[in-house]
């Protein structure tokens, strides 16, 4: 008879690596048919082929390795998603909740430990360490119902991160105390060597990352980079005494703003994790669990069930209490409860560090009792953790689609394109101006002059838009794309246009001035006064994730315009998925409009509000402008409530104060959803960029400084 177990556990690293992909891949399907969460499948799966299972695989060195870089990738995702904006708005909130959740489940711990299972006082201090932090094992049922930046989520992620810092330090100081460092002298140290620690990564990795990311645009290039930045970062922090994952942490904080969370780049961070690396952690720390333990005798199943409810219940009292301070709903508790209440690495590097301590020769802290308690005690709180979790999801989405007021949005971004050297910029403007919550594609258009070159600049035409293609999806986003031909360009955009129903246009200025010396170009021109929707003209002089403020100048009159909350929205995405300030400049009564509608709709944005008395004082503004700046200038088409004649020296003016500056001219609706403009004699469709009028003042001022010579 044939005997499988002589060829388990498999040793082979091509099987190994089938063997966890297979996991991944199905475990989610038959959890799926269970109507459980996934990530209790990769745990499961885990137990059964570890060697307290089947033993189909042995918990080797790419599992300790992978393992440890889906923790990292953990946190450093949980710290890249967090709305830093909300972080500073609500710290004393962070304080409350992280202390909270650290002491509560620690105390509970401690007393129950040496009153109900008789452990001396360091061994119930070091258990109660363990419960007093938390992993966050079901942060990835988070990134999968979008929820990143939710207030709940934010307050479980910072104060998971402060429970297991404080954790770690009591730990340390434990540690410190069976050694020779005990003393003054070594927190001295160790708080020097973390201060500086923090103090380099907030000072280096910006002009690191600032320096590459304008300088590389290789997607590839860039997404090492990051993970590079993550893992020097994990380094030293254990360098100084302190967990790898802190550092990640404090590296993803650091990086978010760089990197914007609609971006491709954050689309290829999270999929590389989801997909492998994080899957590959919850398998081996399902391998670590022994279920045969619970079969062993009475009292492992006692000391199981105090640890679970004490060190559980300790954290619910922390979540649920936090959330009756803050006047957060339930479903923000159950949110709280659930990400904060699972224990997984942190635990099991806590109870190896007690196993290595010494109470007497030959005597350890942790005996065999406490570390097979502390590891069922993993398997039971990551189930809690994943199901609590993904019902708080559930009821946290449906509350949100209860308060959404069904408003007729029409958007749908039309991206005219010609030069390669800025479409993808374009394209990145898009991604950060569309609305994520409606999910709808956006149309690439390439219009082609009908001459003798048409066929060669098609062909150009149909592998520009195929590269974009190829950008957007790194993005899930769905780009439908056309090559047109057409005799009249604004006429080609303008049919386009319609044929699509598109609601605004989003254009590069033209940079080869060399054919066509004019500021707005050959059809620009034509094409803003032919088409009453927004227009949003751009040219880019960096990458946008690298800018740091965004200035716009606001005309007086403009919250008159049919458009005004159409762009401001667009403005207001735009800054908050760059993580960067915006200021708005304009009269009095613009700005209070803008401050209420920002306040309302995105609380989260950082805005300031200046006043500018006058539109001749643009100029002015040029001084304020640095290279990391975006200067959006909303203007007015002729005839319009808000146009000014000022505005016909506009080409000029930036021309002459904003050369080498990013900047953005945006064009507003003018007649509200209408989708069809009538086009007769009395609106004539094209402008000069000068009138003759401008023409005649200058000729006139020559006269007069002639004269005056």
């Amino acid at each position: 008879m044939l005997n499988l177990t002589s060829y388990f556990p498999i040793t082979s690293p091509t099987l190994i690596f089938f063997v966890v992909l297979l996991i991944i891949l199905s475990a989610p399907i038959v959890m799926g048919k269970l109507r459980i969460p996934h990530i209790i499948g990769m745990v499961l799966a885990g137990i059964v082929i570890g060697e307290h299972g089947l033993n189909i695989l042995e918990r080797d060195n790419s599992f300790e390795l992978f393992g440890k870089v889906g923790l990292l990738y953990i946190m450093f995702l949980a710290g890249l998603e967090m709305d830093m904006e909300s972080v500073k708005k609500n710290s004393k909130r962070f304080l409350a909740f992280g202390l909270l959740t650290c002491f509560v489940p620690l105390a509970m711990t401690y007393f129950m430990a040496m009153w109900l299972l008789d452990y001396s006082k360091t061994a119930s201090f070091l258990l109660g360490c363990i419960m007093a932090s938390n992993t966050l094992i079901a942060y990835p049922i988070i990134s999968r119902y979008g929820l990143q930046r939710h207030s709940s989520v934010m307050l479980s992620v910072g104060s998971s991160m402060l429970s297991l810092f404080m954790a770690l330090l009591m730990l340390a100081a434990l540690a410190a105390s069976y050694g020779e460092d005990t003393g003054i002298g070594f927190w001295i140290l160790f708080l020097l060597k973390f201060v500086a620690f923090c103090a380099a990564s907030i000072y280096l990795i910006p002009k690191l990352s600032r320096y590459f990311l304008r300088r590389y645009s290789d997607a590839v290039m860039q997404f090492i980079f990051v993970l590079s930045v993550m893992f020097l970062s994990a380094a030293l922090s254990e360098v100084i005494g302190v967990e790898g994952i802190v550092g990640a942490f404090i590296a993803g904080l650091i990086l978010n703003r760089y990197i914007p969370h609609v971006s491709p780049l954050m689309n290829r961070i999270e999929f590389i994790g989801n997909a492998l690396f994080i899957p590959y952690f919850l398998i081996g720390v399902g391998m670590l669990i022994n279920v045969r333990i619970l079969f062993e005798g009475s009292n492992i199943l006692w000391v199981v069930a105090l640890i679970v409810f004490f060190g559980t219940f300790g954290k619910a009292v922390a979540a649920y209490l936090s959330a009756l301070l803050f006047h957060l709903p339930q479903s923000a508790g159950h949110m709280m409860f659930g990400l904060t209440c699972a224990h997984a690495a942190g635990a099991i590097a806590m109870v190896m560090v007690g196993m290595r301590l010494q109470v007497s020769p030959g005597v350890f802290l942790v005996n065999d009792e406490m570390l097979n308690g502390v590891i069922i005690m993993i398997l039971i709180t990551c189930i809690i953790s994943t199901m609590m979790t993904e019902h708080a999801s559930q009821q946290i989405i449906l509350m949100e689609k209860r308060m959404v007021t069904t408003t007729s949005d029409d958007e749908k971004i039309l991206l005219c394109v010609k030069y390669p050297e800025i479409a993808p910029q374009l394209l990145e403007l898009a991604i950060m101006m569309r609305n994520q919550k409606l999910n709808r594609g956006l149309v690439a258009l390439n219009v082609v002059y009908d001459d003798n070159k048409a066929t060669a600049n098609r062909e150009q035409g149909l592998r520009l838009l195929e590269h974009l293609q190829q950008r957007a999806s790194a993005s899930d986003i769905h780009i439908h794309t056309q090559v047109r031909l057409a005799t009249n360009i604004a006429n080609g955009i303008k049919h386009a246009f319609r044929e699509f129903g598109c609601s605004e246009i989003i254009m590069g200025m033209h940079v080869h001035t060399d054919v066509n010396p004019k500021f707005w170009g050959e059809f620009i021109q034509s094409l803003y006064n032919g088409l009453n929707r927004q227009i949003i003209l751009t040219r880019f002089m960096q990458p946008l994730n690298t800018l740091r403020r965004i200035q716009v100048a606001v005309p007086s009159r403009a919250e008159f315009e049919p458009g005004f909350h159409r762009w401001l929205e667009r403005l207001a995405r735009m800054a908050g998925n760059l993580d960067c300030r915006i200021q708005f400049h304009g009269r009095n009564e613009s700005l209070e409009l803008i401050r209420e509608y920002i306040n309302n709709h995105h609380p989260g944005v950082r805005a300031e509000y200046t006043f500018m008395a006058h539109w001749n004082e643009l100029p002015r503004l040029a001084e304020i402008i640095r290279e990391d700046h975006m200067f959006i200038i909303v203007t007015a088409r002729k005839g319009t409530i808000s146009y000014k004649t000022a505005l016909e020296r506009l080409p000029n003016e930036l021309m002459q104060h904003f050369s080498g500056k990013n900047l953005m001219i945006l064009f507003p609706d003018q007649y509200g959803s209408q989708k069809e403009e009538s086009m007769t004699f009395t609106a004539a469709q094209h402008q000069e960029e000068s009138s003759i009028y401008n023409a005649l003042a200058r000729w006139l001022n020559r006269q007069r400084t002639q004269q005056t010579h």
